[in-house]
């Protein structure tokens, strides 16, 4: 897998074909702040073209909820992907994380990083 890799303050950025692939920090908060630069990568990276986006979840870390409805409403972001081997951690993202994403189908969780790519590689 060929990727560009930018480390950032709060984790490290993968970009992969159409995939904006995030591994966080551990002990951040992700702010709305984080939340745009991210938003603005996935924006300049694509060229403005539709991309999915893949929070990569081995470390624990918080989110300000309002992250949520920021990312739902990116034009250009058309599907978002979870991936921990934690089964607490994707229950939450499928029983919390998913009923801020419109369409529903935009928004899956996986227990591993190929399944999710597969997923969003098919959505795009």
């Amino acid at each position: 897998m060929t990727t560009d890799i930018m480390e950032l303050e709060f984790g490290q950025v993968r970009i992969f074909r159409n995939i904006l692939i995030a591994e966080l920090n551990e002990g951040v908060l992700f702010t709305t702040e984080n939340n745009r630069v991210l938003l603005t990568i996935g924006k300049e990276a694509f060229e403005g073209g539709d991309y999915g986006y893949i929070s990569f979840r081995k470390n624990s870390y918080a989110v300000d909820p309002l992250v949520y409805r920021e990312s739902a409403n990116a034009g250009n972001l058309k599907a978002i992907a979870v991936v921990s081997e934690s089964e607490l951690i994707r229950l939450n993202a499928h029983k919390v994380e998913r009923q801020f994403y419109k369409p529903p189908n935009s928004f899956e969780v996986f227990d591993n990083l190929d399944q999710a790519i597969n997923w969003i590689q098919y959505r795009i």
